[in-house]
């Protein structure tokens, strides 16, 4: 997988890596909106996970990571502790052990119903509330996102604009390389970055029309699909190595769970290079278990009601749906 690093000044001190999702996106920029410095950003196609490794810091450095798994990255995590690198970490994924260093402030929620937009909303205290609220619908967490926007007062117009920009961003995310995406997460970051409103920034920036416009072709496509299994417990769908199937595998499961709340779900897509790349969404009403079930495969990680494995062997597909009807039925 590729990955967008970029630099905006030579000297500086200030890092920030962040999911190339909604939940990353919006939770970098309500805190930059807060607390703007000049920063570099480590950044990558939302599957890219392991991004901490790639940090370059050195002693009195500041790196702030945002919607990234510490468990994925925690040996890089210690060497940047070790160099003299202070760290800030919001995140909502499967954490593991947290260091316990003096210079390591994290703020991590695994609960179901918590995104990391949400938990740099509370730490801001509510003040670019809006985004969070564009984050939540992002993360499929369409309750949480309801329930926050509550001080808003948005009527349901209002609001279900915030949903399909929510859902527009988190579709950019998804794709094995950079080259599958419509927009580099850094650059998506950069088109927002000017927008405390996120209604003025469907309005002025085009980047919205163009996400709007693509999720609707590859959703089509996907729709046109039969599932490869299915039973009471879930849903088994297998795209093909197409870049749109890359491009809707994951907001496609998020649709699949919406419409059937009851039901677990799987989208596979077929890898170029053999395998698939998988998504996982736990049944709605009762949000467990994807990141157990995906962490059993290499390559597998996530939360609670959500989770992948960027890639599942061929000779793995069989134990895979053995194991997701296991865990589901």
């Amino acid at each position: 997988m590729g990955t967008s690093v970029s630099r905006e000044k030579k000297t500086m001190n200030h890092i920030d890596v962040f999911n190339g999702d909604a939940d990353g996106l919006c939770a970098l920029h309500q805190l930059r909106l807060a607390q703007p410095v000049a920063s570099e950003l480590v950044t990558g196609p939302k599957r890219e996970i392991a991004l901490v490794r790639r940090v370059r810091a050195a002693a009195g450095d500041n790196v702030t990571v945002l919607d990234v798994a510490l468990e994925k990255n925690i040996e890089a995590v210690r060497r940047l502790l070790d160099a003299g690198v202070r760290i800030r970490y919001f995140d909502h994924h499967r954490s593991g052990e947290l260091p316990r260093h003096a210079a390591f402030e994290a703020h991590i929620d695994t609960r179901p119903e918590v995104c990391t937009s949400l938990l740099v909303n509370d730490y801001l205290g509510g003040c670019h509330l809006a985004w969070a609220v564009v984050a939540a619908f992002g993360d499929n967490l369409a309750d949480s996102a309801r329930r926050a926007a509550s001080p808003l007062g948005l009527p349901e117009s209002r609001l279900d604009a915030l949903r399909e920009l929510g859902e527009a961003l988190n579709y950019n995310g998804y794709g094995e390389t950079l080259e599958d995406l419509h927009f580099a997460p850094d650059e998506l970051y950069r088109r927002m970055r000017p927008f405390a409103d996120p209604y003025a920034f469907m309005a002025e920036d085009d980047a919205f029309t163009v996400l709007r416009n693509g999720y609707a072709e590859d959703m089509a496509l996907a729709r046109a699909l039969q599932p490869e299994q299915a039973r009471p417990a879930g849903r088994i769908y297998v795209l093909p190595a197409q870049k749109w199937a890359r491009r809707i595998s994951g907001v496609f499961a998020n649709l699949l769970a919406n419409e059937a709340p009851q039901q677990a779900h799987a989208v596979l897509t077929a890898r170029a290079d053999g395998g698939y790349v998988v998504s996982v969404r736990a049944p709605l009403v009762s949000p467990r278990g994807a990141d157990e079930l995906c962490g059993r495969f290499p390559t597998g990680g996530g939360r609670q009601g959500a989770a992948g494995i960027n890639h599942l062997a061929e000779g793995d597909l069989a134990a895979f749906v053995a194991a997701f009807f296991a865990t589901y039925s």
